[in-house]
């Protein structure tokens, strides 16, 4: 009955490692849009796109879906979309810095919320690979700098929550036993409850568009590369790796947001570049190398 009889951790691991990328490179765009865009109207924009683009290169993707995948997919969207409203809300308030390493925080929740709500058992190896991820995001996020100013506590916990609603999506869509076989319906229900339920808040006030050629551009690479192809990517690569292992790999997106700041913004190649980056590396490494499997 499982989807998947043989996984296959390296191809989840690199399909992961691009969700962690597209992801990362959607942050600074998703800052600089809402400038001048309201959030819900960015969010339902971008996940309308991106169902639309889904939908388009299979239109038959929903048909002949059991009842579990349809509550698994409107389950998950519901999540990831509170967690993203949650966190583009919030942002407004914190520095990208301090966001980005509370919302990265869900590295250490997704095996703790395992272990208490699922009874998952984590390997040793992964909870050090926990730890060296989260001593990763402290060294690209708060050691790099916080933008200055003072931290509200309010727009903290609402990051906070998004974290705790990320490690839960991570969990459900591990725990789907049709997650690869259903990868693609599941990612399109995702991506479409979320533009609903954002487009609930949007629609009443209007719809604003993107202005400037650029935005649009930026919008594009919002809807298509991270969310529609990011969506898919992380269905069909977390039917190949474990809940927290993959919210290990998944935490590399600070590193990739710094990478792209070097080679497109020339910003400096520092200290806490090369060891935070070589601490996702080696935790990457831990959760990657074979040795004893759990499911957790």
């Amino acid at each position: 009955m499982a989807a998947v009889s043989a996984p296959r951790p390296l191809m989840g691991a690199v399909l992961l490692l691009f969700v962690s990328a597209a992801w990362g490179s959607a942050f600074p765009l998703m800052k600089d849009l809402m400038a001048r865009m309201p959030v819900a109207d960015l969010l339902t924009e971008r996940y309308a796109v991106a169902t639309i683009a889904l939908l388009t290169l299979r239109p038959r993707c929903l048909r002949g879906l059991s009842q579990n995948t349809w509550l698994t997919g409107v389950q998950l969207g519901l999540l990831f979309g509170v967690g993203q409203t949650a966190q583009a809300i919030a942002l407004h308030d914190l520095p990208s810095s301090v966001s980005g390493f509370t919302v990265g925080s869900y590295v250490v929740i997704t095996p703790v919320l395992g272990l208490v709500l699922l009874g998952a058992e984590v390997p040793f190896r992964t909870w050090v690979a926990v730890a060296l991820a989260t001593a990763a995001m402290t060294i690209f996020t708060l050691l790099r700098g916080t933008e200055g100013g003072a931290v509200p506590l309010p727009a903290l916990a609402v990051t906070l929550l998004s974290a705790v609603l990320y490690a839960g999506h991570t969990l459900v869509l591990g725990d789907f036993e049709g997650a690869g076989r259903d990868a693609y319906a599941l990612a399109v229900i995702q991506l479409g409850v979320i533009a609903l339920m954002t487009g609930a808040l949007a629609v009443p006030d209007g719809l604003t568009l993107p202005g400037t050629v650029a935005d649009w551009a930026a919008m594009a690479h919002l809807s298509v590369v991270a969310c529609a192809l990011g969506f898919l990517a992380r269905s069909f690569g977390q039917a190949h790796v474990p809940a927290a292992p993959a919210a290990v790999i998944l935490s590399a997106q600070p590193l990739w947001v710094t990478a792209l700041a070097i080679m497109l913004y020339g910003e400096r190649l520092t200290w806490t570049v090369l060891i935070g980056g070589g601490l996702i590396a080696l935790a990457m490494l831990l959760v990657l190398v074979p040795g004893e499997r759990v499911n957790g």
